[in-house]
């Protein structure tokens, strides 16, 4: 009976993490859209972060090639892809110079964009994985899962971010030299 009790009890968590999915996305779309003061520090952490993501993304992504075919170049053509629009983010965002501070307001249309790439990433996987669990191809689950093609939006996402988060503490040292945090 305590392993049927244990059984519901991660039933019900993996149900309420996947009922939470949408709010976390309302709200990654209401916090990304919104007016910011410009920090050097966050953004410096950001990059940094993003970085180190990029390379374990990477590296992942090479190991990942062996079982399924072109997972590392989807991977790096989806880095080239967001970093273009990271690039068009930063020339559509709204900067706001005082004598104090920078703020500045992302692109909602760009962000909203994102967010729909982040949704569809989580549905074609969950879609690809249960369509290849039964596939009897010669292919390896990984490559009849559409990892591949996984691989290169979330590659989209992290070159967004990465090129924004540059854009942004590039801007706060033009525009402020040594801008203190």
């Amino acid at each position: 009976m305590p392993l049927l009790a244990a059984i519901l009890a991660l039933f019900a968590l993996f149900l309420l993490l996947l009922l939470s999915i949408p709010f976390s996305l309302v709200q990654r779309f209401r916090r990304g859209t919104s007016r910011r003061r410009a920090r050097k520090w966050v953004a410096s952490v950001n990059l940094v972060s993003i970085a180190i993501s990029i390379a374990m993304f990477l590296t992942s992504a090479a190991i990942i090639g062996i079982s399924a075919p072109r997972a590392f170049s989807y991977s790096l053509i989806g880095l080239a892809v967001g970093g273009l629009l990271g690039l068009l983010g930063l020339a559509l965002t709204r900067w706001e110079a005082t004598p104090e501070t920078v703020y500045y307001t992302p692109n909602r249309v760009l962000i909203l964009m994102i967010s729909i790439v982040v949704v569809t990433r989580i549905t074609y996987g969950f879609y690809r994985g249960w369509h290849a669990w039964g596939t009897t191809s010669d292919e390896s689950w990984l490559a009849a899962a559409g990892v591949s093609t996984s691989l290169a939006f979330g590659a989209v996402v992290l070159g967004y971010y990465f090129t924004y988060w540059a854009g942004v503490r590039g801007r706060l040292i033009r525009d402020r030299g040594e801008l203190s945090p």
